[in-house]
């Protein structure tokens, strides 16, 4: 006898039907899985094997073809555990198969018959819901409430194989799991430090805050101690509270990397990765063997935070000059290609200098001249033309540590960067560009109009610093927001002013 049943599989960060076809025929016993499944997929027949023996029904001994369709795509991973453990029991005739049409299956099976969460449940349930043929899942317990975030979808958690087979049979009905995303936003938002821990360092907290309201890439450069990793980890706190579009973006990309935490069903705080300067290239924009998402795209509407930049490798580093040009990562395979999306501030923190004491006014630097340049130019010029603004961070005195008086509030800051993200939201309504950082070349034309005073001092800045034309843009879009910041349409010489002492080292010789 012949059962369908239908199930799903992750491409990029988006997913397909895909349908198990279960055959049954005499010959020698054995269960064989066919459609270019993986280890995982393979080891299945194992797992549902007994699964089903446990769970307290006997398939007789009879040979099993197992076909996942399209056979052309890679399947990977348990989730298909569940639906081919009832399509042998409908092939066998335990169930009837008429109940089941519409609805998706998902799930890893214990040896007990349990069925455990899997990964990319949010991404199944969101094609589910364009797929006319669909009007429900069934999905584990663990996972319901991830996938029930999707509106207008039937979402059933089962926790046991038995539980699958009672509601296929009617015998034991599931009520459908509903979640309200805005329910959990509050709640999932809070942030567990505050702009004010960090003392001192107002230029430092301003650059912050101008990067924040216009989603500028930053980088920070001091000597050790002088704050620029606290300040990197205090950038989301005052960024914009993520929508709900933005936040089942960012969900997709950790539910397929298994990041998602119980309780937390959706990601509503931006993200924040920093990654040890050891990674390797598929660490930092994916990739592998078998594609995943790498730490830019987990990063997806949040911060990529590069501590020590210098210390990563080159080749690693230049790796990003994509993802900061285009917002996305693309990989090419022989097979297939994917695109994962990478619309990140990137946040880096370097020191002045090897022994990173050239800049600190009470510390005396043990570097040559040559050995500052060298280590500097670990960094490339092409990469660093991609970050919009370098600062400086200076030691902090003792009488700003001693200050028993707290700084500005993260919540304070975030009123203002929300401002300035409106006034952009207004100007770019209509396109995809959500922030000033996001302007291309055109964009740029029409609505960074300077003053005359301003086009002097960039016209100045370009032949003192030899700015590229990136460094041009960059420039004249840090200029943009901080006109925003200050609620002014036109573009002032202060603005520009300002917005020329971020490129510290576009300078002949920084340090």
């Amino acid at each position: 006898m012949l059962s369908k049943i239908s199930s799903g599989v992750v491409l990029g960060v988006d997913a397909m039907v895909v349908d198990v076809e279960i055959d049954v025929t005499g010959g020698l016993p054995g269960i064989t899985v066919v459609g270019l499944p993986d280890a995982a997929v393979r080891e299945s027949r194992e797992r549902v094997r007994a699964a089903i023996r446990n769970s307290g029904f006997r398939i007789p001994p009879r040979r099993f073809t197992i076909n996942l369709a399209p056979a052309d795509l890679r399947k990977e991973g348990v989730l298909y555990d569940l639906p081919i453990a009832l399509g042998i029991l409908m092939a066998t005739e335990h169930l009837a198969p008429e109940p089941v049409n519409g609805l998706l299956f998902l799930g890893e099976l214990s040896l007990d018959g349990a069925v455990k969460p899997v990964r990319g449940i949010l991404p199944m349930a969101l094609s589910a819901k364009e797929d006319p043929r669909v009007r429900g899942l069934v999905v584990p317990e663990g996972n319901a409430d991830e996938a029930a975030v999707v509106k207008d979808l039937q979402v059933y958690p089962v926790q046991t194989l038995e539980d699958a087979v009672d509601f296929i049979a009617g015998t034991r009905p599931l009520e459908a799991r509903q979640v309200n995303p805005t329910d959990l936003q509050s709640q999932l938002q809070k942030q567990d430090v505050d702009l004010s821990d960090v003392k001192g360092q107002y230029h430092a907290k301003r650059a912050l805050e101008v990067a924040a309201s216009g989603g500028h890439n930053i980088l920070f450069v001091g000597p050790p101690g002088s704050g620029k990793t606290i300040l990197a980890r205090r950038l989301p706190t005052i960024l914009p509270d993520m929508s709900i579009e933005e936040a089942l973006e960012t969900t997709k990309i950790h539910s397929i990397a298994g990041l998602l935490k119980p309780g937390s069903p959706i990601v509503f705080r931006r993200p924040f990765r920093s990654p040890h300067h050891t990674v390797s290239d598929a660490g930092l924009v994916g990739g592998g063997s078998h594609p995943k998402p790498g730490e830019v795209s987990l990063a997806h509407n949040g911060v990529l935070f590069l501590d020590e930049l210098p210390e990563f490798p080159r080749h690693v580093l230049e790796n990003l000059r994509q993802p900061l040009e285009d917002g996305a990562v693309t990989l090419v395979r022989s097979s297939r290609t994917l695109t994962y999306p990478a619309q990140i501030m990137l946040v880096g923190a370097m020191n002045p200098c090897p022994c990173g004491f050239s800049t600190d006014p009470n510390r005396e630097c043990v570097c040559s001249s040559y050995e500052i340049q060298k280590y500097l130019s670990r960094v490339s010029g092409p990469l660093l033309d991609r970050i919009d603004m370098h600062v400086e961070v200076p030691t902090v005195p003792y009488k700003e540590l001693a200050r028993r008086s707290s700084g500005e509030k993260s919540g304070a800051v975030r009123e203002r960067v929300n401002l300035a993200r409106k006034k952009q939201h207004h100007r770019f309504v209509g396109s995809v560009i959500r922030c000033n950082a996001q302007m291309d070349g055109r964009i740029i034309k029409d609505v960074c109009e300077v003053e005359e005073e301003g086009k002097d001092l960039l016209r100045n800045a370009i032949e003192g610093f030899h700015l590229s034309v990136r460094a041009y843009h960059k420039t004249l879009k840090v200029a943009r927001t901080i006109a925003d910041l200050a609620g002014e349409e036109r573009i002032r010489a202060m603005h520009v002013a300002e917005a020329i002492q971020y490129r510290t080292l576009d300078r002949d010789t920084p340090y």
